[in-house]
Parts: C-alpha cells; sequence; structure tokens
C-alpha cells in the first residue's frame, strides 16, 4: 500500500477535488481553537492553564483524524476488500506531499531564473514564515532550499513510515499532529504554552525519520552528479545539533553538505532580526539552481526509499 502511495502521490500530487484531508484538519484545528483559547481582557489564563488546553487540542485533533480514517477504512474494507485498498492508497497518498513540495519549490525557481525577485518573493512567502519582502536571490533560493530539505522527512520519510506500521489512519494522525505543529507550535507570545504540547508531539513523531535522512539523503547524494554524498554524513556530525529544532538540522545539514552550500544565518521574523544555525560549508555561491538540485535530491530519496520498500515487502512475503 505505501508503495503504491508514494506513486499515486508522484503522478497525482495533492488532489483539487475532493477536498484535502489536511485542509479539513486545518478547519478543524481552527475551530478547536477558538473554543480552546478564550482570553479575554484582564483575564488571561496561566501558562500552566493554557498548556492544559493545548494538550486538550492536540489529543482531540490527533485522536479525531485516526478515527475518522479507521471508520472509513473499516467501511470500505467491509464493503470490498479491494476497495479498502484503494482507500487505504488514496489517503496515504494525500499525506505524502513530495510533488506538492517540489511544484511549491519550482514556483520560487521559475521566477528566480527569469529576473523576477519580487515574484520570487511572494512564492517564498508561500512556503516559510520568516520576513519575505527584503529578501536577496540567494536568500529566497536558500528559504526554497531549507523548506524542501526539511520536508524531505515532514513530508515523505514520516507519513511514510507511520503508514507502513498503521495504514492510513496512523499517517493520517501523523499529518494531523505535523499540521497542529504548523498552526500553533510557535514561540510566541500566544502559542509559547498554548501550542506546546503540539511542537513537542511533532519533534517525538519524527525523531526516527529525521535520522533515516540522515542514510537516505547521503544515498541519493552519492548518485548524483555534482553531489557529495561523503560531505553529506559529514554536515550531519558536524552541523546537524547546532539547530534549533532536534530534527530538521539533519535533512539540512546532509542538503547543505550535499550541495556544498551553507544554509542557515540571518531570518527575519515579523521585523525581529534572528541568526539561525549556518549548516554546511560555503564552498560556493548559493543560487537559484540549487532548489532545482535539491528537488533532484528529494526525488531520488524519494524513489531510493520506494525500491527499499518493495524489496522489504518482497522478503516480508
Amino acid at each position: 500500500m505505501a508503495a503504491a502511495a508514494i506513486l499515486v502521490d508522484l503522478i497525482v500530487g495533492d488532489p483539487r477535488w475532493p477536498t484535502h484531508p489536511v485542509i479539513r484538519i486545518g478547519q478543524l484545528i481552527k475551530l478547536l481553537e477558538r473554543w480552546l483559547y478564550k482570553v479575554e481582557q484582564g483575564n488571561r489564563y496561566t501558562g500552566r492553564g493554557l498548556r492544559l488546553r493545548g494538550i486538550i487540542l492536540t489529543i482531540a485533533t490527533v485522536i479525531t483524524a485516526y478515527t475518522v480514517l479507521a471508520i472509513i477504512v473499516f467501511t470500505a474494507d467491509a464493503i470490498h476488500p479491494w476497495l479498502g485498498y484503494i482507500v487505504n492508497v488514496w489517503f496515504i497518498s494525500t499525506t505524502i506531499a513530495v510533488k506538492g513540495l517540489k511544484d511549491a519549490a519550482m514556483l520560487v525557481y521559475r521566477p528566480l531564473a527569469a529576473g523576477d525577485l519580487a515574484q520570487a518573493r511572494q512564492y517564498t512567502a508561500y512556503i516559510v514564515s520568516r520576513d519575505t519582502d527584503q529578501l536577496s536571490e540567494s536568500e529566497a533560493a536558500r528559504a526554497a532550499v531549507e523548506t524542501v530539505a526539511e520536508n524531505t522527512v515532514d513530508a515523505f520519510l514520516s507519513p511514510l513510515l507511520f503508514a507502513l506500521l498503521g495504514g492510513a489512519p496512523l499517517a493520517m494522525a501523523y499529518r494531523a499532529a505535523n499540521t497542529l505543529d504548523s498552526m500553533v507550535g510557535y514561540r510566541n507570545e500566544r502559542y509559547r504554552f498554548f501550542g506546546w504540547c503540539s511542537a513537542r508531539l511533532d519533534d517525538v513523531l519524527n525523531y526516527v525519520p529525521a535520522r533515516l535522512s540522515a542514510i537516505m539523503l547521503p544515498l541519493a547524494a552519492l548518485l548524483l552528479r555534482g553531489m557529495s554524498g561523503k560531505r553529506a554524513i559529514h554536515a550531519v556530525f558536524v552541523f546537524a545539533r547546532r539547530h534549533p529544532s532536534p530534527n530538521s538540522g539533519i535533512p539540512e545539514s546532509a542538503a547543505a553538505g550535499a550541495l556544498g552550500i551553507e544554509l542557515g544565518g540571518v531570518n527575519q521574523y515579523f521585523g525581529q532580526v534572528s541568526e539561525r544555525a549556518r549548516l554546511g560549508w560555503p564552498l560556493r555561491p548559493l543560487t537559484a539552481d540549487d532548489i532545482v538540485k535539491t528537488v533532484r535530491l528529494l526525488y531520488l530519496t524519494c524513489i531510493l526509499t520506494l525500491i527499499g520498500v518493495l524489496a522489504l515487502w518482497w522478503l516480508v512475503c
């Protein structure tokens, strides 16, 4: 099922119809947040109270996503096993976003390659939370490269692993947790306590897949012209721990090492300058072409993983 789901995602990508399940999960999160995060002037919840409400939000969202998918898959399987298989494959494919990630990155690349920096900044704002209105060409390219590298885990390896362990319901539960992190897992004034549980759960769920990326990304780099698998592995050991995230630094360091560029550096969030850990060695300037190279790295990682899944299935069966 997982192998078939990968192929469906590579061919179809994110469906426009029916409505993508992640959109429904996002709507549920917004609804629950309105119910749980009601702070009236002069009557603010304590940090402990907000954490408790955030835990309720996390549990309710993840359990709902799992339960709804389990009912759908069970019902389809009861009608006919082949229908159950098709439903499982389809919903697993919606938790994987390799094609969608590639399409988003290429939206940044095309205007950059054409010299239209203003449009490139606009599309960069769709994939990162940092301020983009003053980005240079190399900074816009870096944002896209970092997004593709980091989401090799979030958009591919993690949902795939949970699909292998528990089919579409568990994969969708992971996607719900990941969506929670992207919506409320910030360390700003509003979400510092309320989003704490969501952010920590996402860290836990991505822990193993992120470390798998330390194997798969260098392996893919080894097979691609102009990239270095050896340098990718070395970069993971040298730089990954410098990243504030326990997981994101691994795929980003691997990509930086493979390409021979430096990721991280100065970002701006809501007008505030933030110095992020610098990952990799700046052996050459970072350019728009590095977006395409990172997408190739993502796709070959996907193909190699697909081969591994099929080999595992053949051995087991």
